[in-house]
């Protein structure tokens, strides 16, 4: 019986464990003339390696969170943007989330 806990007191642990990237800030171009802001938007999208090798979502999961933050804010562009990524492990593979937040430009 102790035994048995300890595993699963073991495999609790492993199965929420996750790292966090430190967030990065890319600023953006200047608002130009006929530009105005329309907000703060986030996004964030999720891809698995399936037994370390087979990617789920993995090739995109970039441009996907920055098109889902483009079209919230319901502009043409983001500025000031700061991404992070957190990664998650499971016993089947590994999981990374990336989320994208910025100011969305469009025309006026």
């Amino acid at each position: 019986m102790k035994l048995a806990s300890l595993l699963l007191g073991a495999a609790m642990v492993f199965a929420t464990a996750a790292c966090h990237s430190t967030q990065v800030r890319i600023p953006g171009e200047p608002l130009g003339p006929n530009e105005r802001l329309t907000g703060v938007v986030s996004a964030h999208s999720t891809g698995f390696m399936l037994l370390q090798f087979i990617p789920i979502n993995q090739n995109e999961r970039f441009r996907r969170a920055l098109q889902n933050a483009t079209m919230q804010a319901g502009g043409s562009r983001l500025t000031d943007i700061v991404i992070s990524e957190r990664w998650f492990w499971t016993p089947v593979g590994n999981g990374f989330s990336f989320h994208v937040q910025g100011a969305g430009v469009a025309n006026k």
